[in-house]
């Protein structure tokens, strides 16, 4: 079985040290790279639908955590404030507070409706020692998150379009089937005590499921302390089952910040708040990934791409020419020269590399490489242009 902890070292995808703590794991070069590939891919796929990206700070005041709810209902699992200059700041749980305040930043109008702002950005739980495992439970996480402020009527089409997204990122991403979980609110402290919006909420995340077709389970308890919301939810190859993808509808958050666009049915509407993220926290997301394809990552998002096999020291110039041409096309590339061994001893330690050009007498004299393939096929001199263009996400 491919366990994400054991493969993430052996691939040089992420470490730990106690000195840094438990839950905290750090990036390796080969991580950071699928990391940075599939962060890439789906900052391109929010910019092709609509989306406009933001950064916003790691922390906030402690009165930003009370006015948006997280301090009454999900405190236990926050960090404890820390005090400067007589202020509390808090390491916070959750980008949408400070979208919220995004959009309150100047006045909005109808015309400006759907807006939709997304964010790669960080956020931290204080999970327990006892449930921290690898990249899949941590507690710094980078999450792919994105809100969309919209008219009311328009919550059902932007949760449906962030459902498109979702299933289009998983295709490419190379994820199975998924479950669809329609995760309801519950009794007690840590659910808004709303009932009324609570049923409009789910009415429209009902409302979607079906018109899409999608069988669905509903479950008590799961939600959101504001809302429900659409857990995607994926199986590892060991069976076991977690959260990757979210849609949430919130008529909590905009109320709690006051906000409101011109030029609605009514003066001073509020608008909807759809939560949606494309791709969950990236930590949990690598580690399915690692499981999931076994280090064999697509080539969009393989950590090396291509590596230049010369046949002895006599190619090693040509080689190395090759090389640069294939950093300068924009593929991870690397060199693995004679003196690392035979060509198929170089080729083996190699084996998860998509693209490996071998590069003898005949190549130097052609100027080209024989590109040879990951699964042992053999690809012909193709250019090296050619191969950079097959490795990027969108073809």
């Amino acid at each position: 079985m491919n366990d994400h902890r054991r493969l993430g070292r052996e691939l040089g995808i992420f470490g730990t040290d106690p000195l840094i703590g438990s839950g905290l794991p750090y990036w390796l070069p080969a991580g950071a790279a699928v990391r940075k590939a599939v962060e890439d891919y789906v900052h391109e796929l929010e910019r092709r639908t609509g989306y406009q990206h933001v950064n916003s700070p790691v922390l906030g005041k402690r009165e930003l955590y009370e006015r948006s709810g997280h301090w009454a209902h999900y405190a236990a699992d926050m960090f404890p404030p820390m005090e400067v200059g007589g202020e509390e700041f808090v390491l916070r749980p959750s980008l949408c507070p400070h979208h919220a305040l995004i959009y309150r930043s100047r006045g909005r109008s109808r015309r400006d409706l759907p807006l939709r702002v997304a964010e790669l950005g960080g956020m931290y739980r204080s999970e327990p020692s006892g449930v921290l495992g690898g990249l899949s439970r941590v507690r710094a996480i980078q999450l792919n998150d994105g809100h969309v402020f919209c008219a009311p009527g328009q919550a059902a089409a932007e949760v449906s379009a962030a459902l498109d997204l979702i299933e289009a990122a998983h295709a490419r991403l190379g994820i199975g089937a998924a479950r669809y979980r329609l995760s309801l609110g519950g009794e007690g402290a840590k659910f808004v005590a709303d009932p009324a919006m609570w049923a409009r909420a789910e009415e429209v995340l009902r409302g979607v499921l079906r018109e899409r077709g999608r069988p669905f389970d509903e479950e008590r308890g799961e939600g959101a302390f504001y809302g429900p919301k659409i857990d995607i939810q994926i199986a590892d190859p060991a069976g076991r089952e977690s959260t990757l993808s979210t849609v949430q509808v919130d008529y909590f958050q905009p109320a709690r910040f006051d906000l409101r666009y011109a030029g609605g049915e009514r003066p001073g509407e509020r608008p909807v708040m759809v939560h949606r993220s494309v791709v969950g926290g990236i930590e949990r997301l690598v580690a399915h990934l690692v499981e999931v394809h076994g280090g064999a990552f697509p080539a969009w998002m393989a950590p090396v791409q291509a590596v230049v096999l010369p046949l002895s020291d006599a190619e090693l110039p040509a080689a190395a020419a090759l090389l640069r041409q294939c950093l300068e096309a924009g593929l991870r590339a690397e060199l693995a020269p004679a003196d690392r061994g035979s060509l198929g001893a170089r080729i083996r330690a190699h084996r998860l590399v998509p693209y490996q050009l071998v590069v003898g007498p005949r190549e130097v004299a052609s100027g080209r490489a024989a590109v040879r393939l990951r699964d042992g096929g053999q690809a012909g001199a193709v250019p090296i242009e050619q191969l950079a263009a097959q490795s990027r996400p969108f073809v």
